[in-house]
């Protein structure tokens, strides 16, 4: 099978064998099944968060396929809705804001599965997965037992959680805690509280943020379409560093030295004695326009944005990866600030 078919990206190898598991019981019976086998296991959601080796994958991979959603009044005009791992997670979002739930529609257009939403912590345009989630079904792959954690035990941060990085659990279904009455969450992304013509923190209908998040992200090539390369991407590729004081004090110096003293550096608190550091601003600034091309040009950074790496058609994973290279070496080189993969790599690495 090969998974190149699987990804938004488009690029990967085989993988020995496939399968589709479409209910939570059968998803968490042939789990089991595998790793009672030492069978190498990969579990495949929308593929739009995954880099896929050109060798492929030396096991089975498990199409996650199970559906189903529930809404249940948790008071307070809180609703808490339901969903299973497999369903997908743009249709969520756009059947909460039709029913006038408030609280994901600023994470509309997000490619991928809902399982993979408490794992990665996905936001966009000042909010996160975090802010809804109330709790999510693990199968504990150690244990092969079954079991609810709540959301402050995943350790959900930045593009994070303690899912991330490491196979021990399966997502089976995942809670959110929505507001009814059709109002959005407060507006807090600058961008889209402009087009919306709001102050930041007010709020608007649910499907008005909605329709604006779209907008802007069909701007920068983030919402999937077959026919443009744009969106031939595993979406932002490098994650906004955050920084320590100290550090920070160091690269703002650097970045003054190579660019002028009055340059504006667009900086984010990130909590205590931590602040965040635009990404896309530092590859620009480091040299790497928008439609950078890369090996044969088969693979560039977007022309709509530069945290994006683009598939042109016909390249390879390793073409993609030595782009990835090439544009975190140069951001080093000129700023001392090392940029880290989002996406999951699966037989590769960037070295």
């Amino acid at each position: 099978m090969p998974l190149a078919e699987c990804t938004t990206l488009r690029l990967g190898g085989p993988a020995t064998r496939f399968t589709r598991a479409t209910t939570a019981a059968e998803l968490v019976e042939t789990v089991r099944s595998l790793d009672a086998d030492g069978e190498p296991l990969l579990l495949l959601g929308g593929g739009s968060n995954l880099v896929v080796s050109d060798a492929g994958f030396p096991g089975t991979v498990v199409a996650v396929g199970t559906s189903g959603r529930r809404l249940d009044p948790l008071g307070d005009g809180l609703v808490q809705l339901t969903v299973e791992a497999g369903e997908d997670w743009d249709s969520v979002v756009a059947e909460a804001v039709a029913q006038g739930l408030g609280g994901l529609e600023c994470l509309s257009g997000i490619p991928g599965l809902v399982g993979a939403t408490p794992v990665q912590n996905v936001g966009a345009y000042g909010v996160e997965v975090a802010q809804v989630l109330t709790s999510v079904d693990l199968l504990d792959r150690r244990t092969g037992r079954v079991h609810q954690v709540p959301a402050d035990g995943l350790g959900l941060a930045y593009r994070t959680s303690v899912l991330k990085g490491t196979d021990h659990a399966v997502v089976l279904r995942a809670r959110f805690a929505l507001t009814a009455g059709g109002q959005s969450a407060p507006i807090r992304y600058a961008e889209l509280a402009r087009v919306l013509g709001v102050a930041p923190g007010d709020r608007v209908p649910a499907d008005a943020a909605r329709k604006a998040v779209l907008e802007l992200r069909r701007g920068k090539g983030m919402v999937l379409d077959a026919a443009d390369h744009d969106t031939w991407s595993a979406g932002s590729f490098f994650t906004n560093p955050m920084l320590d004081d100290s550090t920070l004090a160091g690269v703002l110096i650097r970045i003054a030295e190579r660019l002028g003293p009055h340059v504006d550096v667009p900086t984010y608190p990130a909590g205590a004695g931590f602040a965040k550091l635009s990404a896309a601003w530092l590859i620009e600034r480091a040299g790497f326009g928008r439609g950078h091309r890369g090996r044969g040009g088969r693979v560039a950074l977007s022309g709509k944005h530069t945290l994006a790496l683009t598939n042109r058609g016909g390249a390879s994973t390793e073409d993609l990866l030595e782009l990835a290279r090439e544009v975190r070496d140069g951001v080093r080189a000129a700023f001392g600030v090392e940029l880290h993969p989002e996406p999951v790599l699966v037989g590769c690495d960037l070295g």
